[in-house]
């Protein structure tokens, strides 16, 4: 191992030879090119950025805007070197993969010089180290102040800060006040989420609290020199600047635009792309979206409940059992002002989150008919739907098909609510879900509220043998260089993640085959013959309606709710339930979906732990 000496010799040679900021060439290659979003079935791709920058000098960037940005984000900016030592310290513990703690500096000198790209690397960040401390030896804080805000994305198109300052105010950089430097500060950490807030919404608060932190950075700032920042009193006398209105092309009108959303999520959480880079880098995303399924999506609602109430939230998502990739979604009308209902938006799941417990039972040995009368407490009822009654559930294939509550809550009882979360994440629902309702027995019943795709990829595992694969839409990430990027969770998608045995996959989903041919009011058998298995859920007097079922090949979930999280009024629909409703938006999409598609079963039949070893019924018996 080198001795500390031997380090410091190596740095000293490694910083000799690093060229003078000078000498080395910008990256006008951060180029304004936008990124492009292609469909699996040739559809005609999305055009994602359309930036504008329009670079300002030092004497043009006023006070107000340095003070809001440097309150922000780097208040002793002028007194700390070109590079943090706490963030120096990170980037080499972890071999240069932590993220954060960046000085503006450095983040200067990555958004300029060419050949400091965002990946994290090792040999990167050690570059990055280097050039940033030359910088801040050679280059006075005024011209990498004004580097830095001409170089980094600031939200709705605007590369640079004068063009930030148009997009947001409508008015020319020099002439933003302080209340409006302090915005413009507060936007760099999250430009995509902060562009165009909703008033009101819970983004709008988290706005507002950044803006009011940058507000308390300029106070400290003036607090440490007089000549930084602004007085207490003169930031009590600000108020939270109102913006300009902002409405993307028309290009990304209807599911384009959630498309659009959905990507750029996807590209900073699994690519660990930075806003900018998605908006101005150029890149070719390929993604699993097939465009005729997203249009049957959209259409699927208006064919089978044609009276659906104006604002009612309408999610929808389908889910490749094999892949874990995301054939297609329903986002909603508008994407700047409706959160995606299929993505985002999520409702109480109802008797659609009891296969989990059928699954986390099975796994225990518990809840087959041959060992009922042994493991579940009762006797118990079942009878009416998504109710518990008293029609006389006998085991938990029997409480499947009626959707009967009482077996699952007693069940949960038995092995546990975090033996069925624990089962429940593992098949594919997001973790966060966990946090909506109180761990106890009456998770059973579909308190956790989840998203059309926690549901899509959650039962996918089941139509996969009870092997999860990732949820995603892009398949491939290719930079200007022709170079294909690596997602972060590239060795779960190949592998995937064993959530339960294929023995309770198999059995599990013979129940719900028995539901979709047994249960009354399910309509989900398909015309084209492959072979269904699903669940309906209803919650709380119809406050949320749900049918989430699967073929071999294909895995979607639909639901319905109100933003209001008022019961379900349906016209023409006399009782609103998942059977009456969603199950008939599930069909009707599910029809042209499997068009084409081979007709096979379920899987390996001799697998099962027991349950009715038949073939799986299929459309039309």
């Amino acid at each position: 191992m080198l001795g500390l000496g031997a380090l410091v010799a190596v740095f000293v040679v490694a910083y000799t030879q690093t060229p003078d900021p000078r000498d080395l060439q910008p990256q006008e290659r951060a180029l304004l090119v936008g990124s492009s979003i292609a469909y699996d079935d040739g559809g005609e791709a999305l055009t994602v950025g359309k930036l504008k920058r329009i670079p300002v000098s030092e004497d043009q960037i006023p006070e107000t805007v340095i003070n809001g940005v440097l309150g922000s984000e780097q208040r002793n900016f002028y007194t700390e070197p070109g590079v943090s030592p706490v963030g120096l310290a990170r980037a080499v513990l972890s071999g240069g993969s932590a993220g954060g703690g960046s000085t503006i500096t450095q983040q200067m000198a990555r958004n300029y010089y060419d050949g400091l790209s965002q990946e994290r690397s090792y040999t990167r960040k050690v570059k990055e180290i280097l050039i940033s401390i030359k910088v801040g030896r050679t280059l006075p804080p005024g011209e990498i102040l004004t580097q830095y805000l001409n170089t980094i994305y600031f939200g709705r198109e605007a590369y640079g800060v004068q063009a930030a300052a148009q997009a947001y105010f409508g008015k020319d950089v020099e002439d933003l006040d302080a209340a409006e430097g302090a915005f413009i500060g507060a936007i760099i950490q999250q430009p995509a989420n902060f562009e165009n807030v909703t008033p009101g919404s819970e983004m709008e608060e988290v706005l507002k609290d950044r803006w009011a932190y940058a507000v308390d950075g300029m106070v400290a700032m003036h607090e440490d020199d007089p000549e930084h920042g602004i007085s207490q009193a003169e930031a009590d006398a600000l108020e939270f600047p109102e913006t300009v209105d902002y409405t993307p092309g028309t290009s990304l009108s209807g599911f384009k635009g959630y498309i659009k959303l959905a990507v750029e999520r996807e590209l900073r959480e699994r690519y660990g792309l930075s806003d900018a880079q998605i908006a101005a880098g150029g890149y070719e995303v390929e993604t699993s979206l097939n465009e005729r399924l997203m249009k049957t999506a959209e259409k699927a609602f208006d064919t089978a409940l044609p009276d659906l109430p104006e604002g009612t939230n309408k999610g929808l998502a389908a889910v490749d059992p094999a892949t874990g990739e995301i054939r297609a979604f329903h986002g909603g009308a508008d994407f700047v002002n409706e959160l995606d209902h299929s993505l985002v938006q999520r409702t109480q799941a109802g008797a659609t989150f009891q296969p989990y417990v059928l699954a986390a039972a099975l796994e225990q040995g518990i809840g087959r008919p041959e060992t009922r009368s042994a493991d579940i407490p009762g006797p118990f009822g079942g009878g009416g739907r998504d109710a518990g009654g008293t029609g006389g559930a006998t085991d938990l294939l029997q409480a499947t098909v009626e959707s009967a509550d009482v077996p699952f809550v007693e069940t949960v009882v038995k092995i546990g609510p975090e033996s069925v979360t624990e089962t429940a994440r593992k098949a594919g629902v997001d973790e966060e879900q966990f946090e909506t309702a109180a761990m106890e027995p009456s998770i059973a019943s579909g308190t956790f509220q989840l998203t059309a795709l926690d549901q899509a990829s959650g039962f996918a595992t089941f139509a996969n043998g009870g092997l999860h694969k990732p949820r995603h839409m892009i398949t491939k990430v290719t930079d200007v260089n022709g170079r294909v990027l690596e997602p972060v969770d590239a060795a779960r998608l190949e592998r995937g993640t064993r959530a339960f045995s294929a023995a309770t996959a198999l059995d599990a989903t013979f129940a719900m085959n028995e539901a979709v041919h047994r249960a009354p009011g399910i309509d989900a058998v398909l015309p084209t013959g492959q072979p269904v298995a699903g669940v309906t859920g209803t919650y709380g007097n119809a406050r949320s309606a749900w049918f989430a079922g699967y073929t071999p090949q294909l895995a979607t979930a639909v639901s319905l709710s109100r933003p209001d999280g008022e019961p379900l009024k349906i016209p023409g629909v006399e009782e609103v339930t998942g059977g009456s409703t969603s199950a008939k938006v599930w069909t009707a999409f599910m029809a042209e979906a499997m068009q084409g598609q081979e007709v096979r079963g379920f899987g390996d039949e001799t697998a099962t732990h027991g349950w009715n070893q038949v073939s799986r019924r299929t459309g039309g018996s």
